[in-house]
């Protein structure tokens, strides 16, 4: 099984310093360690500012219901749980999370065992990288662009897998690998990414009901859009509104 060693006394990192100065050098990875008890033990200054904190003795010793709404820290327990559970690495989780230039941006999120000398999980470590926009060459290279048109006219209806796979004259599996390769996510990763951004522009240029801008962008109900939108942006749609999106005529 794949995990990360501990000390030889139990700690997490205690003799790795230049481990945790590589992930303060990094600004788009943003790195944490837990203990089984959702804890945080380290930190980088990237998760700092997404906790809104001023320094990471404020976060150390916090869990994430300290910082992040229900839902969220919901879904973050959920994901520690897992990996706890099976003992093996949860990969490729996608949120949008604020940068610390104030834009929102799309991030993977890998979380891998920690493991005590006998084997056995005493914590983990999430590490999430940023997903910078592909070229319009790597696109075409990978004759994604008719997927990317598709997903972007339609994205408010249903969209299956394998009609994306024919435009791209691929099978799915084929078309999986190209996707990840591009733009660092699944196809259906991707139809979420399109329809959540097609959300927060919505939320933040309208006055449409939140019942309609659910249905307008594909999801289900206002329910699962409330529930999926919290919990890859860290806020409801409500929240979203009020709290960042600028109204008209403001």
């Amino acid at each position: 099984m794949v995990g990360v060693p501990a000390h030889a006394d139990g700690s997490m990192f205690a003799c790795q310093p230049e481990l945790l100065g590589l992930f303060e050098t990094l600004i788009n990875v943003i790195f944490c360690a837990k203990d089984l008890d959702g804890r945080y033990l380290e930190v980088n200054s990237a998760f700092v500012r997404r906790t809104g904190k001023r320094s990471m003795r404020e976060v150390v010793g916090t869990t994430a219901r300290d910082h992040f709404i229900a839902e969220l820290a919901e879904r973050y327990e959920e994901q520690d749980r897992e990996v706890y559970a099976s003992g093996e690495p949860l990969y490729d989780q996608l949120e949008l999370i604020r940068r610390t230039d104030g834009e929102l941006g799309w991030y993977l999120t890998t979380k891998i065992p920690v493991r005590n000398g006998d084997g056995s999980v005493i914590g983990l470590v999430s590490v999430s990288r940023d997903l910078v926009a592909p070229s319009d060459d790597n696109v075409a290279l990978e004759s994604l662009k008719g997927v990317v048109s598709y997903v972007q006219e339609r994205f408010g209806s249903t969209i299956r897998i394998a009609e994306l796979a024919d435009i791209a004259g691929c099978s799915e599996s084929q078309l999986e690998r190209r996707m990840k390769r591009v733009f660092g996510v699944s196809a259906g990763q991707h139809i979420l990414r399109v329809r959540v951004e097609a959300a927060t522009r919505l939320l933040a240029d309208s006055d449409m009901a939140l019942a309609d801008v659910a249905t307008t962008c594909g999801f289900y109900d206002q329910s699962d859009f409330t529930r999926r939108f919290a919990r890859l942006t860290n806020m409801t749609p409500a929240q979203f509104r009020s709290r960042l999106a600028p109204r008209p005529n403001d």
